[in-house]
């Protein structure tokens, strides 16, 4: 078997279980997680966010807490999430979401996962995140909603 792809996925793909445009790849993405076929990063930030979502959002998280890995949120992340700020990405009424970027770029993850598309998994943010991740040094990430990872038999 393959080593896991290394992912973050950001807590609009654990409220997308529970809601009817994104429950079927959003639950199929845990699935591949559950079969193995992902590493599932989970950060400070993410807890936080999830603590205060409906209990069903909180029960899934919890479920899944003890089988992904659990990372910090650095001094080293804050840094790339100023960076990104400064380089007009995101403003800083939205600097959580750029957290969850600037925290799956320096953690290693290969992709992170989202359906937030206004900040996040958007043609002209993306370009943007990983231009600033090479000048900062860093590898650039794939940032995709979860039907795009998703693995599909023919």
């Amino acid at each position: 078997m393959r080593e896991p792809v290394r992912v973050y996925a950001d807590t609009s793909v654990y409220g997308g279980c529970f809601d009817d445009e994104f429950r079927k790849a959003s639950n199929a993405f845990f699935d591949e997680f559950r079969a193995g076929r992902f590493a599932l990063a989970v950060a400070p930030l993410l807890e936080i966010e999830l603590r205060l979502a409906p209990g069903a959002v909180r029960e899934l998280f919890d479920s899944l807490v003890p089988l992904s890995e659990q990372v910090d949120q650095t001094a080293e992340a804050d840094n790339l999430l100023q960076a990104y700020l400064a380089a007009g990405i995101l403003g800083e009424t939205w600097a959580a979401d750029a957290l969850h970027v600037a925290t799956a770029t320096v953690t290693g993850c290969r992709l992170i996962v989202s359906w937030n598309f206004r900040h996040i998994v958007h043609h002209g943010k993306i370009r943007l995140y990983n231009a600033v991740n090479a000048v900062q040094g860093y590898a650039d990430l794939g940032i995709h909603s979860p039907p795009e990872v998703l693995r599909y038999e023919d």
